[in-house]
């Protein structure tokens, strides 16, 4: 039986994995007329808007919307906004045509069709480029800002996903080449006094850096963005009635009215918005820069410090997922992630913290993003060689850069081995990188049943400081029925990581939605809350609802529904939320007892929302139920304990270590 658990858990394992913004069509029309000449159309301000519709805007006409929250305004003639449209297969409006690149001006007189090309790739640094030399040369202004609006992935990945052209998109260095290409770039003098993405993801160190001599100001998300996205009606009237602010002001303002939007869709809880002072970057840089050599430094001396290192990044901040099923966007807060790494890293955490304190100027958080300062940065969660590629390619910091490769291939070239010795490290051996794979063998690690009736493992402290996360996944056994049910993954154990020391917490409840039994996985854990990924069927169409657990009072709260990364590491924009009438069908893996099939996802339970639908954990009864340890080291390698069993009769639990 125990042979035939592990080969059914974990196949599981590895099978594992709308009306947020939706718009009807809009009405909406422009007159053909020939572009300003630069003279005639100078104003204080004018807002150069990439607007990249993709599958947002072909879906669910996301990007129409947001046209049509400008279109509300009624600019002054201080202010114009200058609109090019493309990047989807379909526009939700009665005048954008998918077949061409169209450029828009927005202002005081109207809203006129400025320019047509044949269609372009909007994820090509010279369709960008063009559209900024057109801007420069027929709308110049006193203030710019340029606005992206589209997917985002995080800095490996850029924004501007196109999907006419395979959801190409425009990565940092590309961003680069385009501004470069258009504008005389300084730090002292930068071109443009706000660049701004209404994308998921891109508020991060590496985009900050690679905009300094771009602008001024850097307006971003941490996290992935609700589908309603930045409030365009709030912040133009804003800007209209008062041109005469400046790029911080404006950054204020652009925070301040997504905030409001989102409260008002109600999908602020995870919500992240920040403004950067780029001109203060350069202090963050080099705090990023020591923190990167001092745990450069530590690991290629100390073999533990991958793993201490994961434990710590796994508790910070992180966003977009980072699960098998959620997909890796490797992208955590920068200031948390220095916050807990502080024993580890002494010298450079505060200073980063520091850092970022003074340069992010202005920022705004849902409570359960309240740990955000500002700016992520990469670390390797899934230690993936090709995501770390295009990391190595974009890279705002030499030591990071060195530091991930060491930790995936256990070595640095001559290129990382200069850079260590410049930083005072002298040896020519490198501390190994150890990996569960070192010490694996064909047994699982045992699993004994204490006096008390608990099932613990106990794998001493040096395989435990090989780890980075223990957690626990159970499954529902009915041998009647010929059926298991994997319930999920949680991290609801005792742990003496000191001793290497797990326990279990079995307490025979589980989550569920209005009392239907869900499959739940853990994919952040802090002291204040978690979150969980629950798969569910919303009205026929597979999202994971995102669930938090708040250690505060002791309640689950149902954020809402997303998708995960696309394969093209897109982040979905489009956080719903539940409605009363809506349908959800519960999802769970699933297999036969006695056959080799492996766990399959299966539809169990279909039931209406309500205006109460909650999620909270139930009593499951009397049953069997099956449970496996499951260690993670640095690498994101996995390998389990034997199989404890616990049986339930009259609400009275019994533990026995599976033969």
């Amino acid at each position: 039986m125990k042979k035939l658990w592990k080969i059914l858990l974990l196949a599981a394992v590895c099978a594992s994995l709308l009306t947020g913004c939706f718009v009807e069509d809009v009405e909406m029309s422009a007159e053909r007329v020939e572009a300003a000449s630069g003279e005639e159309s100078y104003a204080d301000w004018a807002v150069y808007w990439y607007n990249c519709g993709s599958d947002l805007e072909s879906k669910w006409g996301c990007a129409s919307g947001d046209i049509k929250e400008m279109l509300s305004v009624d600019l002054s003639d201080k202010v114009q906004v200058v609109v090019q449209t493309g990047g989807a297969k379909k526009w939700h409006n009665t005048q954008m045509d998918a077949d061409k690149l169209q450029r828009y001006v927005y202002n005081s007189d109207g809203f006129y069709l400025v320019d047509e090309q044949p269609r372009g790739n909007m994820g090509s640094p010279e369709t960008l480029a063009d559209f900024l030399k057109f801007c420069k040369s027929h709308y110049p202004a006193a203030h710019t800002a340029v606005v992206f609006w589209n997917h985002g992935g995080g800095s490996v990945d850029g924004a501007a996903f196109d999907e006419n052209y395979d959801y190409d998109s425009l990565k940092l260095n590309e961003f680069y080449q385009a501004f470069q290409s258009a504008f005389d770039l300084s730090t002292d003098n930068p071109p443009i006094d706000v660049v701004g993405f209404d994308t998921c993801l891109m508020a991060t160190v590496d985009t900050a850096y690679t905009f300094c001599d771009i602008a001024r100001y850097l307006v971003a998300s941490e996290e992935t963005e609700p589908g309603c996205g930045w409030y365009y009606t709030g912040w133009l009237e804003a800007l209209s009635e008062n041109p005469g602010m400046d790029g911080a002001e404006l950054g204020k303002v652009i925070c301040d009215a997504f905030e409001k939007g989102c409260q008002d869709e109600e999908v602020a809880d995870e919500i992240t918005l920040s403004v950067t002072d780029l001109s203060r970057i350069g202090n963050l840089m080099e705090a990023y820069e020591s923190l990167g050599q001092e745990a450069l430094l530590n690991a290629v001396d100390n073999p533990g410090f991958f793993p201490a290192m994961g434990r710590m990044a796994s508790r910070a901040e992180n966003y977009g997922g980072n699960t098998e099923d959620e997909g890796y966007t490797n992208m955590v807060d920068l200031g948390d992630l220095a916050y807990h790494c502080a024993e580890l890293l002494p010298e450079s955490a505060n200073a980063v913290r520091e850092a970022l304190a003074d340069c992010v100027t202005y920022k705004v958080n849902g409570p359960y993003r309240a740990k955000a300062t500002g700016l992520s940065c990469y670390y390797s969660y899934n230690s993936d060689k090709k995501d770390y590629s295009g990391f190595a390619d974009i890279a705002a910091c030499d030591a990071f850069t060195y530091l991930y490769g060491y930790e995936i291939d256990g070595s640095l070239d001559d290129r990382g081995m200069a850079y260590l010795n410049g930083i005072g490290f002298e040896r020519e051996e490198l501390a190994e990188v150890p990996t569960l794979e070192d010490v694996s063998t064909e047994q699982d690690y045992p699993v004994y049943i204490d006096d008390e009736g608990n099932a613990v493992m106990d794998i001493g402290p040096d395989i435990a400081n090989m780890l980075k996360g223990v957690y626990f996944r159970l499954v529902y056994v009915d041998e009647e029925q010929d059926i298991a049910i994997l319930l999920g993954r949680d991290n609801n154990i005792y742990m003496d990581w000191e001793n290497g020391v797990f326990q279990d917490n079995f307490q025979g409840t589980w989550g569920a939605i209005d009392g239907y039994l869900a499959y739940m996985e853990l994919i952040y854990e802090s002291n204040d809350y978690n979150t969980y990924m629950v798969p569910i069927l919303l009205n026929g169409e597979k999202y994971n609802l995102r669930v938090v657990y708040d250690y505060n009072d002791g309640q689950y709260y149902i954020l809402g529904a997303r998708k995960g990364l696309d394969a093209n590491g897109m982040a979905d924009k489009n956080l719903v939320q539940l409605q009363p009438g809506d349908e959800i069908t519960t999802l769970h893996y699933v297999a036969s007892m006695s056959g080799d099939d492996s766990f399959a996802l299966y539809e169990m339970d279909t039931f209406k929302v309500t205006e109460s639908t909650s999620f909270g954990e139930v009593d499951m009864g009397d049953g069997e139920f099956a449970m496996m340890f499951e260690l993670v080291d640095a690498h994101n390698n996995t390998t389990w304990s034997e199989m404890a069993v616990f049986t339930v009769e009259d609400g009275v639990i019994r533990t026995e270590a599976a033969e």
